[in-house]
């Protein structure tokens, strides 16, 4: 059964379908807006590196109706090599203590234990690793805090991901991996209802792992009873459907979302907050709608 709510630092989020005077209606997920504040990311890298302008950004996403905003330092994107911890430091902790009275949670992109560490002093609400809290240290320094956490899969690492992916049944492997990563971060002493988990669009996937993937969000929720965060925003799957460049995949997106929104998801991490904003404000209204006809 899926955690009631879902336990974000100063924030509590209800991950139920709510049931208003008999009309049920589609669950509304949670908008998680990218700032990334590395000079390489594969979709914004350089724009937002300097302090005003990721916090004019994150302004206008606060504006524009997001939920949780996700900092990143180091870009992932296939073949990336590792930031030295000392720059990664340097490009997130100052934003952070700017933004943490924003009135949005704020997250932090990192599988660095020590990242975490300085990141949770400085005000981080949430902390969304890629490497899946791999480590005893990262699952040490998350357990003695209330922060949320994202536990997402990846096959190899940035730099070979894309190197021949390869399953045996994509969509139970990742449950299994999951499964895993989830009871020992339990073990180490983190509630269950401070876990989401995210089965890692494009990280180690073929475009067939990823539609399966996709397919299967409310698989993976009922067996692992954890909120799906799903990040496909501009992510090579789009632009292998639609043929289109990095930077005109936004209507791509916008479907994506709508499509992991239609299968459960209970967080979208995109780039394109207002046009989300909209388009999932649109998909619930119809949605409703039509159950009240019935």
């Amino acid at each position: 059964m899926l955690t009631t709510y879902f336990e974000c630092g100063r924030y509590r989020f209800p991950m139920k379908v709510p049931n208003t005077n008999g009309v049920k209606t589609v669950f509304k997920p949670l908008v998680m807006g990218i700032l990334n504040v590395t000079p390489d990311s594969f979709s914004d890298g350089g724009k937002f590196q300097s302090l005003d302008h990721a916090i004019t950004h994150a302004e206008q996403m606060i504006e524009d109706g997001v939920d949780i905003i996700d900092i990143g330092g180091e870009s992932s994107r296939p073949g990336a090599v590792p930031l030295p911890l000392d720059e990664e430091l340097k490009r997130v902790i100052p934003l952070i203590y700017a933004l943490r009275d924003c009135g949005k949670p704020i997250s932090i992109d990192t599988y660095k234990p020590e990242v975490m560490r300085e990141a949770i002093i400085a005000g981080a609400d949430m902390i969304n690793d890629i490497r899946g809290f791999d480590s005893v240290e990262a699952r040490a320094v998350v357990a003695d805090s209330d922060v949320g956490l994202c536990v997402m899969h990846m096959q190899k690492s940035p730099e070979t991901m894309q190197e021949q992916p390869n399953y045996r049944h994509v969509t139970q492997d990742v449950i299994a991996f999951l499964r895993e990563r989830c009871d020992q971060l339990v073990a180490a002493g983190v509630e269950k209802n401070r876990l989401s988990i995210d089965p890692g669009f494009g990280f180690g996937k073929t475009l067939e792992h990823n539609i399966e993937l996709l397919q299967n969000i409310g698989l993976m929720q009922e067996e692992l009873g954890l909120p799906v965060l799903a990040g496909i925003s501009r992510k090579t799957m789009i632009g292998s459907i639609t043929g289109k460049p990095v930077e005109r995949r936004m209507a791509g997106s916008l479907a994506a979302a709508l499509a992991a929104m239609a299968q459960g998801a209970r967080i979208v991490r995109v780039h394109d907050v207002a046009e989300t904003v909209d388009a999932i404000r649109v998909w619930q209204s119809v949605h409703t709608e039509k159950i009240e006809r019935e």
